[in-house]
């Protein structure tokens, strides 16, 4: 896992939902993190901003994608 990757994805999923790294705290009972957030809190932070926690640790968006391909492979099938 690329922390600074993963932090940035963070980061952003957090920009888009408006929120600040002190609200985020608040929401999740705890303090602003200075390194990565334990894995439970990952779990929580994946359902928070809908995405899989694959892409979380990846730092980027993947889930998008494989579902697009799944429908290509499932329509070639038919």
């Amino acid at each position: 896992m690329d922390q600074k990757k993963t932090g940035s994805f963070l980061r952003e999923l957090r920009k888009e939902k408006q929120l600040t790294q002190e609200q985020l705290a608040e929401r999740f009972g705890g303090k602003r993190a200075a390194n990565m957030p334990d894995l439970s809190i990952l779990v929580e932070l994946a359902d928070f901003y809908d995405v899989d926690i694959r892409d979380i640790i990846d730092g980027e968006r993947k889930g998008e994608d494989m579902n697009k391909e799944e429908k290509e492979r499932y329509n070639y099938e038919k």
